[in-house]
């Protein structure tokens, strides 16, 4: 990293604004206990001394980033992270630097891990109208990136946080990109949730991220994902093939919307804002989520 970042939230119930020449350091948090471990570092609960605000501390080591070349994704990440702003995307708020380390100032999402909130569930899936909420949370947030010209690419319960309300964080951009206008070929992603277009080399654009959406709302009802095999092969082929095996458990309205998410061409898959108007959403859809979705906040503003 060539630069420090200083944090640049001021309110009561924010980090407060630093100068430039007051940049951030280990010394302006109290840290505690650690909050996850991931593949370069650590996440730990922290406390900005001055503000008492509460956030998370990730804690990336250098020489694992720069073993395994990702010094340059961690660079994109941040810049991408840190200018998004949606309720919810989680949010970076800056970052800083020692010789060995990099640390990450992030949102705190007081409700943990989907992956592991999942796993904790009767049958290891959530109902329908669970999902159906999420799913709206999912939509909304990613209409707002791809307003921004930001493809995620790897949206996965592993990448997902809960918040104080139990709202849903997208938390993760390390394979995310900034593509004003040209298509990606990069294969990236993890193997049960990548596109046909992704599995076959073909240039792919910000509806692969349609389709991740498929795969988790298949993955939130049944408990694991559509095309999963134990051999890798075997796995592509079913992507490829778009071979969905529906359990009888699934209601018409959910199978429709997974089938209008997974379609093999990238065009033909449902948008973002059709399936905010699939009916399966708008049936299971609380007052509360709708509240703080800012696609509904805007259409009731225009409606004024």
């Amino acid at each position: 990293m060539e630069t420090k970042q200083p944090l640049k939230e001021s309110s009561t119930n924010q980090v407060n604004e630093t100068s430039d020449e007051d940049e951030w350091s280990l010394d302006n948090f109290e840290i505690g206990r650690p909050l996850g471990k991931g593949k370069f570092g650590n996440v730990y609960l922290a406390r900005e001394i001055k503000s008492k605000f509460i956030i998370a501390l990730k804690v990336l080591f250098k020489s694992q980033l720069q073993k395994c070349h990702m010094e340059h994704q961690l660079r994109r990440e941040i810049e991408i992270q840190s200018h998004l702003r949606h309720p919810n995307v989680l949010r970076m708020y800056g970052y800083f630097y020692d010789e060995t380390r990099i640390y990450l100032i992030l949102e705190f999402a007081a409700n943990g891990e989907m992956y592991k909130f999942l796993k904790r569930q009767p049958h290891g899936r959530f109902s329908e109208p669970q999902t159906a909420n999420y799913m709206a949370q999912l939509a909304d947030a990613l209409m707002y990136c791809h307003a921004q010209k930001v493809i995620h690419r790897d949206i996965k319960p592993e990448n997902l946080l809960l918040g104080i309300h139990g709202e849903i964080k997208i938390a993760d951009f390390g394979w995310s990109v900034h593509a004003p206008s040209s298509r990606r070929t990069t294969m990236c992603g993890t193997l049960d949730y990548l596109a046909p277009e992704m599995v076959e080399g073909r240039s792919h654009d910000e509806h692969v991220d349609l389709w991740t959406l498929g795969i988790l709302c298949y993955e939130f009802l049944v408990g694991s994902p559509p095309f999963e095999e134990e051999k890798q092969d075997l796995t592509y082929r079913r992507i490829c093939k778009v071979d969905i095996r529906f359990p009888a458990h699934l209601s018409v309205g959910a199978k429709d919307l997974i089938a209008k998410l997974l379609r093999p061409k990238a065009e033909d898959r449902i948008p973002l804002k059709k399936l905010l108007e699939h009916p399966w959403i708008v049936m299971h859809l609380t007052e509360e989520v709708r509240s703080r979705l800012p696609s509904f906040q805007k259409v009731k503003s225009e409606k004024a």
